[in-house]
């Protein structure tokens, strides 16, 4: 079996289902697990590196406006991979590949034997799914349904745990900062299971755009900021920009130190079997006590701000 993976969440699902060695290609932003570094990079960003988050906004909306596609196949790079399957996306043209272009490309390959995977993730029971889907086509159904029973049973002791707490904090997740965006799809369903209340998205919804007026009306009791793509280090580097895209003074969450800063990049925006770390994190942040051993075994993906925007230790409440 030769499998190509176009985006990183599935690169994740087919290493989780022991099919590492059977990789002939990845996406350019494919970096989980180790190993990957010497596989051909069958995919490109047509934009060109900018500076700050706002400024990566605007550009993929012209993108996305004149109808480009952001991201480009290397269909040279693919056409020696000779996959038998590859596996990518119609969830989001801005995380990955357009599925039409994966289509395209594979037509001009002049190939009938290259199958298509399509995931389109939007609640976690699609997530287990998708597992299933992607174990399917590369011959190991069996190690799916194990695998999905294994990161299923680990969502219930979390949430198991969750319930017993004496509260349930208002979570307020930020998936982009400049402009504020607020997580959607599964996240609503993440922070409802580590014990909170979701606010502004119900399940399965996208990401909203809020204004500063939408934004002050809300007094969350917690706030996690991780921005799809970036990396902890990527996110603290703009720190300066909260007070201005918050109401950064009036949130009880700020005043509280309850602001968390997490990788975006390698949790919470990949549906694959690291969406139940994500869950874990969040549990630690919503209920730092119940979870004390979570936030230690991820003291180096999250940090703490308190409200002079200071990095405090994730593993010291």
């Amino acid at each position: 079996m030769r499998i190509a993976s176009l985006l990183p969440s599935a690169t994740e699902i087919v290493c989780a289902l022991g099919a590492q060695g059977e990789l002939v290609g990845v996406s350019h932003e494919c970096d989980f697990p180790e190993g990957l570094g010497g596989l051909p990079v069958l995919t490109r960003a047509r934009l060109a590196p900018a500076r700050s988050s706002g400024e990566i906004d605007a550009a993929v909306r012209d993108v996305l406006r004149d109808a480009l596609a952001v991201y480009d196949i290397d269909e040279g790079a693919l056409r020696e991979a000779r996959p038998d399957v590859i596996v990518t996306q119609d969830l989001c043209d801005v995380c990955a590949v357009s599925l039409d272009d994966v289509r395209a490309a594979v037509a001009r390959l002049a190939r009938q034997d290259v199958r298509i995977v399509n995931l389109h993730p939007t609640r976690l029971d699609d997530i287990w799914a998708d597992i299933r889907r992607v174990a399917g086509a590369i011959g190991r159904a069996e190690a799916g349904e194990a695998l999905v029973a294994q990161l299923r049973a680990r969502v219930a002791a979390v949430a198991a745990r969750a319930a017993a707490a004496p509260d349930r904090p208002r979570v307020l997740a930020v998936e982009w900062i400049d402009p504020v965006m607020i997580g959607g799809v599964w996240m609503p369903e993440l922070i409802a299971l580590a014990g909170g209340e979701p606010l502004v998205t119900r399940p399965g919804e996208h990401a909203p755009t809020l204004s500063p007026a939408d934004l002050a009306a809300l007094d969350p009791d917690v706030v996690l900021i991780k921005p799809c793509g970036f990396t902890l280090e990527r996110t603290l580097e703009e720190l300066d920009v909260l007070p201005r895209a918050l109401p950064w003074a009036r949130y009880r969450a700020v005043a509280r130190g309850r602001v968390y800063v997490a990788d975006g990049n390698a949790f919470f925006n990949r549906p694959g079997p690291r969406i139940v770390e994500s869950l874990e994190i969040l549990a630690a942040c919503s209920h730092p006590a119940l979870f004390a051993a979570a936030r230690r075994a991820h003291a180096r993906s999250v940090v703490r701000l308190d409200a002079e925007l200071r990095p405090r230790p994730f593993d010291e409440e």
